[in-house]
């Protein structure tokens, strides 16, 4: 709302994004305790160009100044010897600018028209690379994003621009209107991709009827073809629970099925020509995820096997190995593939050679805090999902 926009805070990329639930704070009969709480947790209202701080038709950036008029005023700060690169920087970012959406372009070029929203922190599995083995401290329920939160937020973005949108979490499939929240997206028009990645324990039970509702993209966790190993790695049982809902998704007609495997030095990087040979016969496409160190996992470089390393490897079972061509210049994987096989590999190299200037992806936290980027991949817990 316009007469509101006084009240929103100063711009920047990392920001609160959910929808006005009533006319005033006090609105809905609260008492003021309670709307002195909801106060501190800012007004619930969507006032995203107002936060941005951008005019119709000019990117914002981070201070809240249109980019273009930023880059003038830097302009004359800046020696005549750098005058060549402020001048190549304007042409590259008018020549992506348009036709795309002004407000999902941010001062670097890049064009969001990918929006991942966390539908939860919650988790049923304890990944060794992923969350610490007592879990951690979860947002209060109330302060989570609503069914109806989330259907609005996805409209606005699609009707700026977005054609892709992922449902992630913790493990999006525990929560319970799943299903609805993807037969409502399915009513959006413009939005060509609906997607989801899941560590596939519940898949088998609900695929069918995620599928019936226009799910149209699978990921699934698996980083171990050995039960007892999955166990070790998930601190939970549920490897034949994974496996039946990777063959529920090839029964379905789901093609290709991504399969993310994290691969970590001395526990499963002895596997990477097992997860290949599953690529033969089966439209899967197996993408090997660099280790990515953090607190919870006590920042061990150490277990680090890099793209190269694990594409020799490869290699040396099958030398004749070849690199696909790149569909999408916004991609964060390098695809290969054997020949005569009926799927693919690819390599996430989060680590080793980042993709952070070509990435178009957005990310809605399941609290409703908009990220971009860096917190995708460098957040606390790393976001190993980023395997689109």
């Amino acid at each position: 709302r316009p007469s509101l926009s006084a009240q929103v805070p100063p711009a920047r990329w990392h920001c609160r994004v959910t929808v006005c639930e009533g006319k005033q704070n006090n609105s809905r009969g609260l008492s003021r305790p309670m709307a002195a709480a909801a106060a501190q947790r800012g007004l619930r209202c969507l006032l995203l160009r107002a936060v941005f701080r951008g005019q119709p038709g000019i990117r914002g950036c981070r201070s809240g100044v249109p980019a273009r008029q930023q880059q003038q005023q830097q302009a004359l700060q800046v020696p005549s010897a750098s005058a060549q690169e402020i001048t190549r920087r304007k042409g590259f970012l008018s020549e992506h600018a348009a036709p795309f959406s002004a407000f999902l372009t941010d001062q670097f070029g890049r064009q969001h028209n990918y929006l991942r929203i966390s539908l939860t922190e919650k988790c049923n599995l304890r990944c060794q690379y992923c969350m610490p083995e007592e879990g951690v401290q979860l947002t209060p329920k109330a302060e989570l994003l609503t069914t109806q939160e989330i259907i609005t937020l996805a409209g606005l973005f699609v009707n700026e621009g977005v054609d892709k949108i992922r449902l992630t979490g913790g493990e999006p499939l525990i929560r319970p209107d799943v299903v609805d929240i993807i037969a409502q997206l399915r009513k959006l028009e413009g939005l060509q991709t609906i997607a989801i990645t899941s560590n596939g324990i519940n898949l088998p039970r609900l695929l069918p009827r995620l599928k019936e509702a226009g799910l149209n993209a699978i990921n699934i966790s698996l980083d171990t073809l050995v039960p007892a190993k999955y166990e070790f790695i998930a601190r939970r049982k549920g490897f034949h629970k994974v496996m039946e809902g990777i063959h529920k998704a090839i029964e379905l007609g789901y093609d290709p099925v991504k399969v993310n495997c994290v691969v970590m030095r001395g526990l499963n990087e002895d596997e990477l020509v097992d997860f290949v040979a599953l690529t033969e016969k089966q439209p899967l496409d197996v993408r090997f995820i660099e280790y990515m160190p953090f607190d919870g996992n006590k920042w061990n470089f150490k277990k680090m096997v890099s793209y190269k390393e694990m594409l020799d490897t490869i290699k040396q079972r099958w030398p004749e190995l070849e690199k696909l061509p790149c569909e999408e210049a916004s991609s964060t994987a390098k695809a290969y593939k054997v020949p005569d096989f009926q799927g693919q590999v690819s390599f996430i190299t989060s680590m080793s050679e980042h993709f952070c200037g070509s990435c178009n992806r957005l990310r809605i936290t399941a609290d409703g805090n908009l990220k971009v980027v860096m917190s995708c991949c460098f957040q606390t817990p790393p976001l190993y999902f980023i395997a689109c």
